[in-house]
């Protein structure tokens, strides 16, 4: 029998935030006392109108097929939440339901990319979005946000990268894993970028309603009708309404694009499941005020950890404007601790201290960490303090 696996699949990366996750669970499944902050995921539940209409949707039967692009219904939630947040304009065709951000954003990979086309990804990033625009045989190009401009990348470093062969941009704001949110003026610089060159832009928003300290999120699609025409808008219910496992996300662009997903779609996935879809509907139409107790409950997670976790000798750490994440530089520590690089010493602190971070080599950043703030503020404190202690332990001064 012949088992040579096709090669799109032969240069791949294992998800490095799902490695560190499962193993954190085994190890807490053994009954040994971990303190988890890998996961990429709020800790509280879905709220519980969104439980009870998709309850109500499978008592009223609503368990069928349908339509591979998503409900109508629930598109109209999404072009009325998408009005009602950002002020843009949308239109059925102009919208696909796909099974989470992360399926949507392959599937437009799928469609959009032929063999060698560039797509230019910002580093650090998001695990996926590289790995996705390989398997659409796709180059991925990097271009670096340093600490120095809060993790994000300007105008002129995009301007610079492009060449004949770049097909798209993509934009993470609120960022993951930096929480770093580009501003009105940061983002109309790249749209002009993106206008003069003539790039698409995939802009990644699955945070944009955790935001901290004042912070507002600005969609890059909603700045001109021109930068609306060549933005892909990106978005879900994951992380806003605490509904990662209901895998339930959104693309809203060009009605070209949409329409040849929504073909992929229906012979790959059929639809997205019926019941989250009902969830969904309610998640946008109901009451929004658990995505108010929510983000009010991470920021003041966020205030209370973060000096705690700038104080931890040879962690340098930027404060997050949104999402749930830090990320500390440190390669201070591992100088003076004799670690030889992140992901060894993210090893040692799951065996050693018993924490779950996420080393940033994943996300292209090989001098950072990723602690995520989405647990119990005494399980964060503890685990800070835990690492703390291992740093200080190790520290060879």
């Amino acid at each position: 029998m012949r088992k040579q696996l096709a090669s799109r699949v032969s240069t791949l990366t294992p998800s490095t935030t799902l490695a560190i996750t499962a193993k954190a669970k085994e190890m807490k499944a053994a009954g040994i006392d971990i303190v988890g902050l890998g996961a990429g995921e709020p800790d509280f539940n879905t709220p519980e109108n969104i439980l009870a209409a998709a309850y109500q949707s499978m008592k009223d039967g609503k368990t069928k097929y349908t339509p591979a692009g998503g409900l109508p219904e629930l598109k109209d939630a999404i072009i009325d939440k998408l009005k009602r947040d950002q002020g843009l304009d949308y239109t059925r065709k102009e919208v696909l339901v796909g099974i989470g951000a992360k399926h949507v954003l392959f599937t437009l990979f799928q469609v959009l990319l032929n063999k060698g086309d560039e797509v230019i990804i910002p580093s650090p990033f998001w695990v996926s979005y590289p790995e996705q625009v390989k398997l659409a045989e796709g180059t991925p190009v990097f271009i670096e946000g340093t600490a120095a401009n809060q993790f994000k990348v300007s105008a002129k470093q995009i301007n610079e990268a492009i060449t004949d062969q770049t097909k798209a941009v993509i934009i993470n704001s609120p960022g993951n894993p930096t929480g770093m949110i580009y501003s009105k003026e940061e983002l109309e610089e790249i749209a002009e970028v993106c206008r003069e060159k003539d790039v698409w832009i995939i802009s990644d928003e699955i945070y944009e309603k955790l935001v901290y300290d004042g912070q507002h999120h600005v969609s890059i699609a909603q700045l001109s009708e021109d930068a609306k025409e060549r933005t892909f808008v990106i978005n879900g219910v994951s992380k806003s309404h605490s509904m990662t496992g209901w895998r339930i996300g959104y693309i809203a662009g060009d009605a070209e694009v949409v329409g040849a997903m929504t073909n992929l779609a229906s012979h790959s996935t059929s639809n997205p499941t019926t019941t989250s879809q009902y969830a969904a509907i309610e998640a946008y139409n109901g009451p929004q005020d658990a995505v108010e107790v929510m983000r009010k409950d991470f920021e003041s997670r966020l205030n209370q950890a973060y000096p705690k976790l700038a104080a931890i000798p040879g962690f340098h750490v930027l404060k997050p404007q949104g999402a749930f994440y830090f990320l500390p530089d440190v390669q201070e520590a591992l100088k003076n601790t004799g670690f030889a690089n992140v992901d060894v010493f993210a090893q040692a602190l799951l065996t050693e201290a018993k924490v779950a971070v996420i080393p940033g080599t994943g996300f292209g950043s090989d001098s950072t960490i990723r602690l995520s703030y989405a647990t119990s503020i005494d399980q964060l404190e503890k685990g800070i303090a835990r690492i703390d202690q291992f740093v200080r332990d190790h520290w060879k001064a």
